[in-house]
């Protein structure tokens, strides 16, 4: 009964938050879709960070050198995402990752060069 519980509880929190996502979603190149991010949230594919005004969405991705926490989607308030900044680490350290990266619009490397953030590499795509 517990589990149901949480479970509606986290359902309603990511149905909260669907707009952040969904906005962010608008800069993935179309790989997922709300449903997609909320399935992978509740089979804990992805870890959801939910605050008053804003959200993110992870991942851990497991190299074969190397275990990485990945920043999916983050969208809301710009202060509310950087102070995810502090428990994310914490958290990522917890789980054996060694580095984070985050993937998004240009203006990121940005807004998020004060927390450490440097710019690594530029991904293209082309549709076939």
């Amino acid at each position: 009964m517990k589990q149901n519980q949480a479970q509606k509880g986290m359902v309603d929190e990511i149905i909260r938050c669907r707009e952040y996502i969904e906005n962010a979603l608008a800069y993935s190149g179309d790989t997922h879709n709300f449903d997609d991010v909320m399935l992978g949230i509740l089979l804990g594919n992805f870890q959801f960070w939910p605050a008053a005004n804003s959200c993110m969405v992870t991942e851990i991705i497991s190299y074969p050198r190397k275990k990485v926490f990945h920043v999916f989607l983050a969208g809301g308030s710009l202060n509310e995402i950087k102070a995810f900044h502090k428990p994310a680490t914490e958290w990522a350290k917890a789980q054996g990752c060694t580095a984070m990266t985050l993937t998004g619009r240009p203006g990121w490397e940005k807004a998020l060069a004060s927390e450490g953030w440097e710019y690594q590499f530029t991904t293209l795509k082309r549709e076939i």
